[in-house]
């Protein structure tokens, strides 16, 4: 039995469905703040908090649980900006909640839901495992005190884990069973579909005057189906009893321009819309690309859905049924 922490959110529901199409039960934990009971078409749902230590501990002395997936997290920079407590308090709090439980209970495996943000503005591209890690805002933090705290669990601790540090996550599932769906939306890609379904007027380029080749920022998406099959190798990386606790980032390897994106998503749609420069954001980088050689050599994953226009006509396909 696998716990999914955060299973009703984007990635976490991903992984939830290829979880159970690979054979693994699961159990999904989600107090219902960012995600969707409806995204939890397969396993058990228990809609709790992680700071809820007494209804954590029963899923673990009701089940036997072999390994946890840790999605349950915020997310959004702009937000962590404004409310930091908010976020060390959910993403780095409730993590050592579970970590406690986990340890009580002799559940060693653990596969944590990171993030490129902890690169924070890399100084070389494409960014490695090995890059500084200089996060720029809370979210980043919290995310870096999960990692510092899961080395010394496992330097000291007995835990094995595995710490996937994701790109720009993107697409939705080929099926259309499940796919993103934020609220607010911060996701580029959904926003400009929300412009050529008419949801919204326009779509904003925050800043044309980037050091790349037609001046806007460039970013490495990566298919959410894609995101699953790394965690579900990740899962079998840590079945294998000589393998020790590990960190890979995740990403196409290639970059796409918010121009590029935005043209895909005209093409795609056959859409036209407006399109307005404005402001730079302040702490955008100009490029973020990953490396992802190590994942490729030890996971032996690689990207199967790697072409910009596929990730985005996935998308566009659930975009179009949950509007219609």
């Amino acid at each position: 039995m696998i716990l999914v922490t955060g299973g009703a959110g984007y990635i976490g529901s991903h992984v939830n469905k290829l979880l159970n199409d690979s054979g693994y039960e699961t159990i999904v934990l989600d107090n219902l703040s960012k995600g969707h009971k409806s995204a939890v078409k397969w396993g058990e749902l228990v809609n709790a908090d992680l700071s809820d230590t007494e209804t954590v501990r029963e899923i673990f002395q009701n089940n036997d649980i072999e390994a946890v997936m840790h999605f349950a997290a915020f997310s959004s920079v702009a937000e962590s900006v404004e409310e930091p407590e908010k976020y060390f308090k959910n993403n780095y709090e409730n993590t050592l909640n579970l970590l406690k439980v986990m340890k009580e209970f002799r559940v060693r495996k653990f596969i944590f839901s990171s993030t490129a943000s902890l690169y924070g503005i890399p100084k070389s591209i494409p960014i490695s495992e090995e890059n500084e890690l200089k996060p720029i805002n809370p979210y980043g933090e919290s995310k870096l005190m999960v990692e510092n705290l899961l080395k010394d669990e496992s330097d000291f601790g007995g835990l094995k884990y595995v710490s996937l540090r994701y790109f720009n996550a993107a697409g939705a599932d080929l099926d259309c069973e499940i796919g993103e769906n934020h609220n607010p939306e911060t996701h580029l890609i959904p926003l400009v579909l929300d412009a050529a379904i008419g949801k919204r007027g326009s779509i904003s380029i925050f800043g044309d005057d980037y050091s790349t080749p037609d001046g806007t920022c460039i970013r490495d998406y990566i298919h959410v189906n894609d995101l699953a099959d790394a965690h579900l190798k990740a899962l079998q990386y840590l079945e294998e009893p000589f393998n020790d606790s590990n960190i890979f980032n995740l990403g196409n390897g290639t970059g796409f321009s918010v121009k590029e994106v935005i043209d895909t998503c005209k093409k795609v749609t056959g859409v036209d819309f407006e399109v307005i420069i404005d402001e730079r954001r302040p702490g955008d980088p100009d490029i973020l690309i990953a490396d992802s050689k190590k994942a490729e050599e030890i996971l032996k994953w690689k990207p199967q859905i790697p072409e910009l226009e596929d990730i985005v006509e996935s998308a566009w396909n659930w975009h179009k049924k949950i509007n219609s």
